[in-house]
Order: structure tokens, then sequence, then C-alpha cells
């Protein structure tokens, strides 16, 4: 045998033990994902059972993890933005409500609903606007503007919320902010100050702003958008409100979660890039399964992440947690009577605004 044919030979049986390895890998992988599967199937089905007997339902936000949010849809659960989840928990019939998301959701959910039995899968996942918003320092910062109505965003403690006139969510923020201002009410707005000057550029309203912001929307850039669209001309952009003014100056829709999904329902784009938590692109590929849906760069060129546009403390919510919770009854939100009493008020107003 030449030289030759001993490298050819050499060579096939290299390719055939590639092969094999290759065949073994994605074999073990097929089992591994069906074991995934399994465990995943049987996990649901013991929560479900679980809900089922303690008269519990879930209340998912987009931004958690997907398989989160369609056990709520399997159970008759709610899958939305802060105030479609206020509103559900609020009028559902169940004696207790499991609210996955932020703690702040959670305390938003004792507030109106002090007879229930609130659940959160890890009192640990928190909002770096909650956390950025102190109720000492926010209460100096109004008392120093006596004349203003103080209106903060849902993302904020009951401490603060108990502090405001108003409690507002992304999805009404404009009308509101419009309807006190008509009425003739200069105005504190907290904690998020992008979305604050986005309505205050709006509005044509001037507002006295906290100055908080979300880690997520905080670090979308301009120059990942750029990049993306270089190879996506046609797609069109969907950018949160909470995002910095330059994202938003190049949008092609500005809104809350709920209005960007139907943005992406609506328009005839085949491609989005979406500056908002990806979470939310579970709802989005239910509404429109014919488009495709691109996360927004965080990092830039250079950066060690690409697109990180995910709520770490959101991430902390999964069935293992939300099981445990509803086996042991951990976890679960109390709120000072007078407290809750307090931060009612700013929440119902929130629930009456009819906005026009």
């Amino acid at each position: 045998m030449t030289a030759a044919q001993d490298d050819s030979l050499l060579m096939s049986e290299r390719a055939i033990a590639d092969r094999v390895l290759v065949q073994e890998y994605l074999a073990h992988e097929h089992l591994a994902k069906q074991h995934n599967k399994d465990d995943l199937r049987a996990s649901k089905e013991r929560i479900k059972a679980l809900l089922q007997e303690q008269d519990a339902v879930l209340v998912a936000h987009y931004y958690t993890d997907a398989v989160l949010q369609e056990l709520a849809d399997e159970t008759g659960g709610c899958v939305s933005d802060s105030l479609e989840m206020a509103k559900f928990g609020n009028q559902s019939d169940a004696s207790t409500l499991v609210v996955a998301g932020v703690h702040f959701m959670g305390e938003t959910a004792k507030i109106l609903n002090p007879e229930k039995r609130i659940l959160v899968p890890t009192l640990e996942a928190t909002c770096s606007l909650d956390i950025g918003c102190p109720a000492d320092e926010f209460s100096a910062f109004c008392d120093a503007y006596p004349d203003h109505t103080v209106v903060v965003y849902a993302n904020t403690s009951a401490a603060v919320k108990a502090r405001a006139d108003w409690v507002v969510t992304s999805g009404i923020a404009l009308q509101l902010v419009e309807h006190l201002a008509a009425e003739g009410k200069p105005i504190i707005w907290g904690p998020d100050q992008h979305l604050g000057r986005y309505i205050a550029n709006q509005t044509g309203v001037d507002m006295v702003l906290w100055q908080g912001s979300c880690i997520v929307h905080e670090e979308f850039k301009v120059k990942g958008i750029d990049d993306i669209k270089q190879v996506y001309p046609d797609a069109a952009v969907l950018v949160h409100p909470e995002s910095p003014q330059a994202m938003v100056d190049i949008a092609d829709v500005v809104g809350s979660t709920t209005q960007l999904i139907k943005a992406a329902q609506n328009m005839p784009n085949k491609h989005f890039i979406v500056a908002t938590d990806r979470g939310i692109f579970y709802k989005m590929q239910q509404a429109t399964e014919d488009k495709v849906f691109i996360e927004a760069p965080t990092g830039g060129s250079g950066a060690t992440c690409r697109s990180c546009a995910h709520c770490p403390w959101m991430a902390m919510n999964d069935l293992r947690k939300l099981e445990h919770v509803l086996r042991t009854g951990d976890n679960k939100i109390h709120i000072d009577p007078q407290l809750r009493q307090a931060a009612y008020k700013p929440l119902k107003r929130l629930l009456d605004f009819q906005p026009k």
C-alpha cells in the first residue's frame, strides 16, 4: 500500500470516527432534550394540580420566561403588563394569586386584594426603578414641591405609592399627564426619568423628574440598531419609552409592552427590532406567527454581550420556585394595613381612570 493510500485510508477512518462522534452527540442531545421536555411536562402538571387544589391563579408579566407565560395561559391565568395584571388580580375570584414578576407587582396585588393570599416565586426579584427610589428620599424630594401633584410609575414600592397622588403605567401615562395638566396641576414624576422625559416631550408638560432608570432599557444603543438595519433594512424599530431619548428618536413605534405587541401585529413589516425585555417575544410570536423579532443590542461594538435584553430579576422566576411556594406557602406578601390603605388610594385612581 502506497503512502498516498495510507493517508487516504487514515482520512477515511477519521471521517467515519467523526461521523460516529457527531451521531453520538446528536443522539445524546436528543435524549437530553427529550428528558428536559419530560421533566418540564411533569413539572407543569404538578403545578397545574397545585393551582387547582389551592384555588390559586397564576399572573405572569410579559418579561418572565415563556414557560411561565405559557403555564398562565394554560391554567386560566393572566399574561400581561402591570396594569392588566393589577386589574386581573382585582377581578379574579381566586383566593390565592401567584404573581410571577418582581416584588412591587406582588405588593400591588396585595394592596388591591388584602383579603387574598399573595405568593411570589421569589422575594428577591426586585427592580432597579424600585431600588433607585427609596421612600424616604423620594418623600423629601416631593416635600420640596408642596404644590405639585405626585405621579409615580407602577415600578415602585408600596411606601413610594403611599406618598403619591397617582400611580400610572406606561400605557396610560400620556393621557393622565394631559388630564392633570388640563386641570392646571404642576407635576412631580418618578422614578423613570426616560419615561418622564418622553411624556413631557409628547405632551409639552414641564414636569419635575426623579432621576431613576431601568437597567435593561438604559443600555439600548442606537449604534446596535444601525448595525442590524444594515442587514434588515425593512425592519421596524419598536421601543419602550423607558429607553433613552436617542432610542426614542429612531423608533418607528414607541409604546408600552401591550402597545408594542399590537404594533407588531398590525404593522406590515416582516422583521422587528425590539427594544424592550425579550420576554415579550412569547406574546409577540403568538400574535404574529409569520414575523421575525430581533433583540435590540445593548452592548454595541466590542461589548462582551451583544444583547442582554432581559431583566435579571424577572429571570429569577422559574417553575421550581413556583412549585415550591405553592407547596409550602413561602414568599407570602405582607403589607402593614395603614401603609396598604395609603397606597390603595392612588392605585384605585389608576384603575378608575378612563383615558379619553
